[in-house]
């Protein structure tokens, strides 16, 4: 299911370059693009940290973009949404109300993606899907984009647990 993912040498320049400026001033270190994985074989450490079953149906949710839906439907739609640690740091869950909705957009969220970037807390790590709209030379595209958010202030031991556990959602999302 590859994709799914915003591929760094395929396509991360383009989306760069073609996203607005309020993106481009988020320090490039704190959002990660996938490299393909033929490419770049994990060379991380398995942290024992599991994906719920919430988390891959949102995951499958925000991946299938129906195009018979009706307005009710399409209002409820993810945007972006935000997953976090459980408490005892032994499942990926849903960042509880870390979301946006398509209907919410126009309403009361003006900028998705401004709105996207303050949901990020300033000093903890989360993982992100954004569902982003974007337009080339070419054509207007939409590609889902995970992103892993581990800014400077986060402590250490966040940083290690979550990016330990980031291959284990990968595999998830990519193998759905």
């Amino acid at each position: 299911m590859r994709g799914c993912f915003m591929h760094a040498a395929a396509v991360g320049n383009a989306l760069l370059g073609a996203l607005p400026q309020c993106i481009k001033s988020i320090r490039h270190r704190s959002i990660q693009f996938l490299p393909d994985p033929e490419l770049f074989p994990a060379a991380t450490m398995a942290s024992g940290v599991k994906v719920t079953d919430e988390v891959i149906a949102v995951f499958n949710d925000m991946k299938v973009r129906k195009a018979q839906a009706n307005e009710d439907e399409k209002r409820k739609r993810k945007k972006a949404i935000l997953f976090c640690l459980s408490k005892d740091l032994k499942n990926i869950v849903l960042d509880e109300g870390k979301e946006i909705l398509l209907g919410d957009i126009g309403n009361t969220v003006m900028d998705p993606y401004q709105d996207f970037v303050k949901m990020l807390p300033p000093d903890d790590c989360r993982y992100a899907l954004y569902d982003a709209t974007y337009e080339t030379k070419e054509t207007k595209k939409e590609d889902l984009v995970f992103i892993f958010w581990a800014p400077d202030s986060a402590p250490l031991k966040s940083k290690m647990i979550y990016a330990s556990s980031k291959d284990a959602i990968k595999r998830k999302f990519e193998g759905e």
